[in-house]
């Protein structure tokens, strides 16, 4: 059964509703989800949406964090905050027989949250910290070098973390400023279902909404990767080479041929053993232990990305090996044994992906975010199935700009 796509009439204007009904568990999840609201949004203040979903998990003026923990622990309750990059998410669990007292309590928080320069210099504090001990973590170091190459003057050039600098010009003013940005009820899409009638939901949802105001929806800009091969080398004392890569893939996430890039990014890296990278890297070169590539679609950007850890004396041959594998697989295609090894695995595990009711939840919202309908899983396995070498091989050989690889190496 799919989920009911529907609305909730609130000061003459209708906001989505997501309702997926779970009747077999006494349970309740409710989750707002304000769009163009995540890191996206950083701009010059990068980290400032990552603290702002920290600081709203430290409880409410009154109680503080941990008297109002103690208060959702008491009832089993649990209130998260979190942010992707084009996502603001605010989450709410409990037992279905206490649902109507995580709602009270969510209405305590959004109405006075722990907005306090102490708290606030606590967070900043430990985001420092955090920041501080990633300068050693090469595969950290890598990739964020790496987004800074091929998505240089954008926001996704930043990590969703800040750097250290940013963090520490972070004001309790800009905290309160971003909050009142992402309470929009322009960009938000509720989420929410359990053993709870849609009835219910629609009744009880309107006092929250109070918390927020109407400010006209805001809409992202596609992000382009740069199309220009860029090489960076940064020295560090590892005992081995670390590799990361990325290219442009050209390409919407609303495409009716999304089925086919899923395929081709399972064949060429994204399936493990038996995918391009890892047969031609470890098994038949054993120059790493693992080495991985996929293709991402989202909404706003699009690109091919992997990476793989080898032997310092290793690391020119691994990496003219990826740009070799990469060029291969755009100009010859697939064979018909790994198309149809990765439709095998593909139409098996794809099902297993919807089997509990949180997976149900986040697919119902995917799909809707993404414009496509609900019924589409279905629609997908059945063109994945009917995928003939031919047309897979033909779309994989449009995208030449795969091979415009930019590499971000951290080595000895």
């Amino acid at each position: 059964m799919s989920a009911t796509i529907t609305s909730v009439n609130y000061q003459d204007k209708k906001i989505p509703l997501i309702f997926e009904k779970h009747p077999t568990l006494p349970i309740f999840n409710l989750q707002l989800i304000f769009k163009n609201s995540g890191y996206i949004q950083d701009k010059n203040k990068s980290g400032l949406t990552s603290l702002t979903s920290k600081i709203l998990e430290e409880g409410t003026l009154k109680d503080g964090a941990v008297k109002f923990a103690r208060k959702l622990e008491n009832k089993a309750i649990s209130i998260d905050i979190a942010n992707g990059f084009e996502t603001f998410v605010i989450e709410v669990s409990c037992l279905k027989s206490e649902y109507k007292t995580a709602l009270k309590l969510l209405n305590d928080l959004l109405q006075n949250p722990n907005l306090t320069k102490a708290t606030l210099d606590k967070l900043k504090k430990l985001q420092v910290s955090k920041l501080t001990q990633k300068e050693n973590d090469f595969d950290y170091i890598a990739k964020l070098n790496l987004k800074k190459l091929v998505f240089k003057n954008t926001a996704l050039e930043n990590s969703s973390s800040g750097t250290i600098e940013s963090i520490k010009n972070i004001t309790i003013e800009d905290i309160k400023k971003n909050i009142s940005n992402i309470y929009n009820l322009d960009n938000l899409i509720i989420l929410a279902g359990g053993d709870v009638t849609l009835k219910e939901i629609k009744k009880s949802i309107i006092p929250i909404l109070y918390n927020f105001k109407f400010k006209g929806a805001t809409n992202s800009k596609k992000i382009k990767i740069n199309k220009s091969v860029q090489n960076s080398i940064i020295k560090k004392d590892t005992k081995q080479a670390y590799i990361y890569f990325a290219s442009d893939f050209n390409f919407d996430s609303k495409d009716i041929n999304s089925y086919k890039a899923k395929v081709a990014s399972f064949i060429l890296g994204g399936s493990g053993f038996g995918s391009r990278l890892m047969e031609e890297i470890r098994v038949k070169r054993g120059l790493a232990y693992s080495a991985y590539g996929h293709i991402l679609v989202n909404s706003t950007h699009s690109y091919f990305t992997g990476y793989l850890q080898t032997k310092l004396e290793n690391q020119e041959e691994a990496k003219k090996l990826v740009s070799s594998i990469v060029k291969d697989f755009t100009k010859k295609g697939v064979t018909l044994k790994e198309l149809e090894s990765a439709k095998k695995f593909l139409l098996g595990s794809e099902p297993l992906k919807s089997e509990t009711f949180s997976q149900r939840q986040n697919r119902a919202f995917n799909l809707f975010y993404k414009g496509l309908d609900q019924n589409y899983p279905k629609q997908e396995l059945e063109m994945i199935q009917n995928l003939s070498i031919d047309d897979l091989n033909s779309f994989i050989k449009e995208h030449t700009e795969l091979n415009q690889l930019s590499f971000s190496i951290v080595t000895k």
